[in-house]
This record gives C-alpha cells, sequence and structure tokens, in this order.
C-alpha cells in the first residue's frame, strides 16, 4: 500500500469512529447537563442559582463532549497506528 494514501475501507472506517465519537460525546453531554439541572428543577432554586447551574451544567457538557470526541478519536489512531 502507498504510504499516506488511504483505502476506501480505512476512510469509512474513519467516518464511523468520527460519528460514533459525536453521537456518544452529544449522549454524553445530554447526561452532564441533565445531571446538573434535574436536581435543581426537582428541588427549585432561586432565579441566581437557576442561572449559575444552567453556565455550569453547559461549560461541563461541552467539556464533556470535547473530551469523549477527543478520547475516541486518539484511541482510534492508536490502534489504527498498530494495525488493528
Amino acid at each position: 500500500m502507498d504510504m499516506g494514501r488511504e483505502s476506501r475501507v480505512e476512510k469509512d472506517a474513519m467516518t464511523v469512529e468520527i460519528v460514533f465519537a459525536l453521537v456518544t460525546a452529544a449522549f454524553l453531554a445530554a447526561l452532564v447537563f441533565g445531571a446538573l439541572l434535574v436536581p435543581a428543577l426537582l428541588v427549585g432554586v432561586s432565579e441566581p442559582a437557576g442561572r449559575g447551574l444552567l453556565r455550569a451544567g453547559a461549560v461541563l457538557a461541552v467539556l464533556a463532549a470535547v473530551w469523549r470526541v477527543v478520547r475516541v478519536l486518539l484511541r482510534f489512531d492508536a490502534r489504527r497506528r498498530q494495525g488493528r
């Protein structure tokens, strides 16, 4: 195989892995956001505390999603380099 050129199968595998990373990242972000927001809604918090929890949930959700995408894609790249 020519170095630097990827076969169609490798490109398809990369596409599947990217989609998997994005879908699982969205699911993880929703879980993190919900974990902060649902208890606040059930207990009932004041307006400033609610806004603070909303912001904190959004920031943590984005961080969790980015972490998940990076982790999945780095793991895929490591496996690809090993020839698996």
